[in-house]
C-alpha cells in the first residue's frame, strides 16, 4: 500500500519536473531570436532557434543584419501549401547571394526541432539538399512530405520503408545520403502576424517575371526585415 507520504513526495516530483521543464521551455523562448517582417501585406514576426539549427539560423540572420530580404517580394505562394520569398526583387531579378548552408534538417528533429506544419518557417533549396541559401518558405499547412526521413540505426540497416516499399539490410551511407530523404529544414515559426501570411496565401496568383505561375498578381513586397532581439 502507497502511504499518503509518498504520494505526495510522488506528486511533489512531478511538480517540479514540470516546473523546471516550463522555465527551460520559457528560457529557450526567451533567447530564441525575432525577426520583424514589415510587408505590403501587413507585419508579421517569426522567432528562430539557433540551437536546432545552427548553421541555419546565423545564414538567416545574416541576410537579415546584410539588408538582403528589404526590397524582395514573395515570388511563390501556393494556398493550402506555402508562401516563398526572399530571392528576387520586384523586377524578378534573382538577388546574389552567399554560399549554400549545410542541410540541418535530421539534426533539428533530433534536438526536438518543429517538423513543416503550419505557421512554421524552413529553408527553400532546389533539388541538392545542401544549396539553401536566402529563399525561405513559411507552411500554411501540414506538409509532412517535406519533413526529413529519419534513418533507422544499423549499418546496413535491416529494414527500411519509404513510400510504400520496403528495402532490407541497404547501406546506412546510402540512405543518409539519398537526396529525396533530406526533406526541408525548419529553423522557426511565426508568433504574430498570422493572419497577414494567411492574407498573402490567399492572394491572387498567375505568371510574373521568369515564373509560369503562383505569382502574385498585385506583388507582395517585403519593405524591410528587422532582428527584434
Amino acid at each position: 500500500m502507497i502511504s499518503g507520504k509518498s504520494t505526495r513526495r510522488a506528486c511533489l516530483a512531478l511538480a517540479t519536473i514540470s516546473l523546471l521543464a516550463s522555465q527551460a521551455w520559457a528560457q529557450a523562448s526567451a533567447a530564441a531570436p525575432r525577426v520583424k517582417f514589415a510587408t505590403t501585406a501587413g507585419d508579421f514576426v517569426v522567432e528562430v532557434y539557433p540551437d536546432k539549427a545552427p548553421k541555419t539560423v546565423e545564414n538567416f540572420l545574416q541576410y537579415v543584419k546584410d539588408k538582403h530580404y528589404d526590397g524582395t517580394v514573395f515570388h511563390r505562394v501556393i494556398n493550402n501549401f506555402m508562401v516563398q520569398g526572399g530571392g528576387y526583387d520586384t523586377s524578378y531579378a534573382e538577388k546574389k547571394t552567399r554560399t549554400p548552408v549545410t542541410h540541418e534538417g535530421r539534426e533539428a528533429l533530433a534536438k526536438g526541432g518543429d517538423k513543416n506544419v503550419v505557421g512554421t518557417l524552413a529553408m527553400a533549396r532546389t533539388n541538392d539538399p545542401h544549396s539553401a541559401s536566402s529563399q525561405f518558405f513559411i507552411n500554411v499547412k501540414d506538409n509532412d512530405f517535406l519533413n526529413p526521413t529519419v534513418i533507422p540505426p544499423g549499418d546496413p540497416v535491416p529494414k527500411f520503408e519509404y513510400q510504400g516499399r520496403v528495402y532490407e539490410n541497404t547501406s546506412r551511407a546510402q540512405l543518409v545520403n539519398a537526396p529525396q530523404l533530406f526533406g526541408y529544414t525548419v529553423f522557426g515559426k511565426v508568433v504574430s502576424g498570422m493572419d497577414v501570411v494567411n492574407k498573402i496565401k490567399a492572394t491572387p496568383t498567375g505568371a510574373g517575371g521568369p515564373f509560369p505561375g503562383d505569382v502574385p498578381k498585385t506583388p507582395i513586397l517585403i519593405n524591410s526585415a528587422t532582428l527584434l532581439k
